[in-house]
């Protein structure tokens, strides 16, 4: 089975980088950095359905189709993720946020790939998800943080 995990440091308190990372305004944001989706329906509530709308290409509609499972504000989201609404597999995305000197750490784990293929998309979405933590999600925060103490 593949799984991918990045994981990111930002100089922000726990529950500001949970708001960045949950509200879908500020979600729209930083994950269209790295091609992903803005959250349609989302809430940080088990039992809801949402769907993360991006741009349609070759073998992809552009959706995925998720389920919360598990919250634990500000500490722990976890959702399944579904490629295609006719899918047989289901994998497991959880977000991780631990407070520690000076800031928060924010890891992303995507778990549940099988295959030749979950391993070659396991390998894409990680690509996809360094680069929206690593450059879609500290300018939103930043601007977060500006709006906040004005």
């Amino acid at each position: 089975m593949s799984h991918y995990s990045v994981a990111r440091e930002y100089p922000y308190p726990i529950e500001d980088v949970w708001t960045v990372v949950t509200d879908p305004d500020y979600v729209a944001q930083w994950t269209t950095t790295g091609q992903g989706g803005r959250p349609d329906g989302f809430v940080a509530i088990p039992g809801t359905q949402f769907q993360l709308v991006g741009k349609p290409t070759i073998g992809w509609a552009g959706v995925v189709y998720c389920e919360v499972v598990e919250v634990d504000a500000p500490r722990l989201l976890h959702y399944t993720w579904k490629g295609d609404k006719d899918a047989d597999t289901v994998t497991q995305v959880r977000y991780r946020l631990e407070p520690m000197p000076g800031g928060t750490r924010f890891t992303v784990e995507h778990t549940g790939f099988t295959g030749l293929a979950g391993f070659a998309m396991s390998r894409l979405l990680g690509s996809v998800r360094r680069k929206m933590l690593t450059v879609g999600i500290p300018p939103v925060l930043a601007e977060y943080q500006r709006n906040r103490a004005a």
